[in-house]
């Protein structure tokens, strides 16, 4: 009688065990989805200002090109191509670090329960 009182309580304590444990997984994961958001949020961001910075450059390019000889208005517009390229490969980066955040969902936390289910109920 005793034995299965003692065994039913070592279940409990690795039933309990193993859900603590899944939350500390999901826990980690939300983190690391969230810091994945914050970091392509970020780079949109900086995508945005350096459109913003293009387009000035832009309208500097068209008022030097009017106004100047060749030279300063060819030098003006190769910054301004620059910095639009800079912008297209800070939203290709936040696109992507985007993507790996999405789902926001803890997937290897809710497939880690599942197995637990499946293995306590295949001892049961």
């Amino acid at each position: 009688m005793f034995g299965f009182v003692s065994r039913t309580r070592s279940v409990k304590q690795r039933a309990e065990s193993l859900v603590r444990l899944n939350l500390e997984l999901a826990k980690l994961e939300a983190k690391k989805k969230a810091s994945a958001l914050g970091v392509a949020a970020g780079l949109a961001l900086l995508a945005v200002v350096l459109v913003v910075y293009a387009i000035g450059f832009a309208f500097a390019t068209a008022a030097a090109g009017l106004s100047e000889a060749l030279p300063l208005w060819l030098s003006l517009l190769i910054v301004t191509g620059v910095i639009l390229v800079l912008a297209a490969i800070a939203g290709l980066l936040a696109r992507r670090s985007a993507r790996k955040a999405s789902p926001a969902t803890p997937s290897q936390a809710i497939e880690e329960a599942q197995q637990t289910v499946e293995a306590l109920r295949s001892h049961v």
